[in-house]
């Protein structure tokens, strides 16, 4: 396994009923991929990481076990790195929303009411695939050019991270 570097992305399985939830529901609207879950390491062992509870910085031992790092398929400067790193703490506390969920869904079957986007949008919630994209795109790295944030999976980031391996 390949260890991350402040900055980096990690995806991760989750156990359990959620697991399974999450699996479904990728699966549903097309997006199956073998994680659930994503998170921001931000050095010293502690990564930033989405849940019900809120958005929280854990250390990286008690974390699901990631199956793969973004380390070294996503070119990042120094600077942009430690941007990063800041923006995911800034995000620490962040609200979760499984209206999220519904809104990705009612996306991907192209029968989602724009005030649906729109209450996305502003409502500060973020599940752990937005936050990972939001903290990217406060430092200034768009992962998904001209997506909007909010639309954005852990299947995503994993067909990213797979795409960027193949190119490599």
């Amino acid at each position: 396994m390949t260890e991350p570097l402040p900055g980096d992305f990690g995806l991760t399985k989750i156990r359990g009923l959620a697991g399974a939830f999450v699996s479904f529901g990728q699966w549903f609207v097309g997006d199956f991929a073998p994680v659930q879950h994503a998170l921001v390491y931000v050095g010293n062992g502690l990564v930033v990481q989405a849940m019900p509870s809120g958005a929280e910085v854990i250390a990286l031992e008690d974390a699901s076990d990631v199956v793969q790092w973004s380390t070294g398929l996503i070119d990042l400067t120094d600077e942009e790195r430690f941007e990063i790193g800041v923006q995911a703490l800034c995000l620490v506390g962040t609200p979760y929303s499984f209206l999220d969920y519904v809104s990705i869904a009612l996306e991907r079957l192209g029968v989602r009411p724009r005030f649906i986007r729109d209450y996305v949008a502003s409502s500060g919630h973020l599940i752990c695939s937005q936050l990972v994209c939001e903290a990217y795109s406060r430092a200034g790295v768009e992962l998904f050019p001209g997506t909007f944030p909010g639309d954005v999976t852990p299947g995503d980031l994993y067909k990213l991270l797979k795409e960027l391996e193949a190119n490599d």
